[in-house]
């Protein structure tokens, strides 16, 4: 089904599209003009939803591998047909500059079509059992099962993607799913499982309703739902696991990023990487680049060359193709980042560049150094495009400054040194490090995820996909009595 008019997206229960609930206005936060019009589904559709995934699982579950296959590869090819269009409603709902947003809808298409490439892999393991005396005779093998239905929340931020890498490796795996998506981006989710069940998923097999906070609280303790995944911040997804119950639960949660720059670092290269890492999106990205730790022998060229390029950032209009940030996602975050940078500066903090609001919901680029440790632009996830410059005399001290946070999603590492690099794999308490890149970097297939307060798990079709599994075993005794 298409939808009936470029406003009007309706609600997709078990595969079907309805207006129920509360109608929902979806606004671009760079001007506030209307972009589409959905509903927030209520508790009602939300177990209309559940038990058509109940119901739907055991037929999910039979699905032939080609048969998953062939669903998630029609999605990823119709993706890549309507790219234009899905980029200009994902930049016009989440403020994304156009050209990001056309790189979200390459990467989700790829995510369909890894996922695809995954459901045909999903296997196990024939296990000889005759290490010990009892096991003479006799073999086991393993497989996996589809878990059953799925749960998942995904935030606003990369409203395609993160959605495709919930609803990709579930459909992958076999298992229904039932998703809140945020509701100031909603449409994303929505495109998406409209692609899916033109693609010909079976009813039951995907509902994407957005919801408030209450309704969708029972996403989180219904017992019915086999695996919670949830993107978003710590706070939120920490209490959630808590309230989950017996359910697995998956979370990919904030960071504060840390880069090191090392004395041999290749410094135009760096910035480069810097600049497209830290203000991309207007820093609203769990793996943003958010603190940067650099050689003192490189600090002062490192830091006039990356205000030079923050200043030549164009911010404006998402839909403009020459611009490079669009607006934060409200103007209370807008309010937010610059609290935040104000009392970084009345701890000692000194604004290289920056630091002030633009229009509606924008924020400058904005570079400071002297920051205390304790400020929240340091100590917390910033979400908006602020990156803080220190000065460090050692490697070594660059790694230790990097760990100290309670946070460990990825770190980047510029260095000409393969000890260094090694170190910093070996040392640094996160769960990716990018050398000679930005912790921002990441390609949809890899393992991604964090440690201490960035998350439990690991996304990426093929690691989601094992979540997304029970491992079963057979034994096979070959001499019965």
């Amino acid at each position: 089904m298409r939808m009936t008019s470029a406003a009007d997206w309706p609600c997709c229960l078990a595969g079907e599209w309805r207006r129920t609930g509360t109608e929902l206005a979806v606004r671009s936060p760079w001007d506030g003009r209307l972009v589409g019009r959905t509903w927030l589904a209520g508790p009602e559709a939300l177990e209309t939803a559940t038990r058509a995934a109940v119901e739907a699982a055991p037929g999910m579950a039979r699905l032939a591998a080609h048969e998953r296959a062939a669903i998630l590869r029609r999605v990823s090819a119709a993706l890549a047909a309507s790219a234009d269009d899905i980029a200009r409603t994902l930049a016009a709902e989440a403020g994304k500059p156009l050209k990001d947003a056309r790189t979200e809808v390459d990467r989700a298409r790829l995510t369909f079509s890894v996922a695809a490439d995954e459901s045909l892999r999903i296997g196990g393991e024939f296990l000889p059992l005759d290490v010990a005396p009892p096991g003479e005779r006799r073999f086991a093998v393993t497989r996996r099962v589809p878990l059953g239905p799925v749960a998942g929340i995904s935030p606003f931020n990369f409203p395609l993607n993160l959605v495709a890498h919930k609803l990709a490796p579930a459909v992958a795996a076999g298992d229904p799913i039932v998703l809140k998506p945020a509701t100031r981006t909603p449409l994303s989710a929505l495109t998406l499982a409209r692609l899916l069940v033109e693609a010909g998923l079976p009813p039951g097999g995907v509902s994407v309703l957005p919801l408030d906070r209450r309704d969708g609280d029972r996403l989180v303790t219904d017992d019915r739902f086999r695996l919670l995944t949830f993107t978003g911040s710590s706070a939120v997804g920490w209490d959630l696991k808590a309230r989950a119950g017996r359910k697995r639960v998956v979370l990919e949660l904030g960071g504060n990023a840390g880069l090191i720059v090392d004395r041999d670092a290749p410094v135009d290269f760096a910035v480069t990487r810097l600049l497209a890492g830290g203000f991309g999106f207007a820093g609203q990205s769990c793996i943003s680049v958010q603190r940067v730790f650099v050689h003192a022998d490189v600090f002062d060229a490192f830091a006039a060359k990356v205000v030079t390029g923050a200043e030549r950032l164009v911010v404006g209009d998402p839909l403009d193709p020459a611009t490079d940030l669009g607006p934060l996602i409200t103007e209370d975050d807008a309010a937010r980042t610059e609290a935040w940078v104000q009392e970084a500066v009345a701890g000692g903090a000194t604004v290289l560049t920056g630091g002030r609001r633009l229009g509606r919901a924008g924020y400058a680029p904005t570079v400071l150094t002297g920051v205390p440790a304790g400020s929240r632009v340091c100590a917390e996830e910033a979400f908006a495009p602020v990156v803080v410059l220190e000065r460090v005399d050692s490697f070594e001290a660059a790694i230790d400054a990097v760990n100290a946070s309670r946070y460990g999603l990825q770190a980047g590492v510029f260095t000409r040194s393969l000890p260094h690099a090694l170190a910093a794999f070996d040392r640094l308490e996160v769960g990716g490090v990018i050398v000679n890149d930005v912790p921002s970097w990441r390609i949809d297939p890899m393992p991604y995820g964090g440690v201490k307060d960035s998350g439990l798990g690991r996304e990426g079709p093929r690691y989601a996909i094992e979540d997304m599994t029970e491992l079963r075993l057979l034994v096979v005794n070959q001499d019965p009595a």
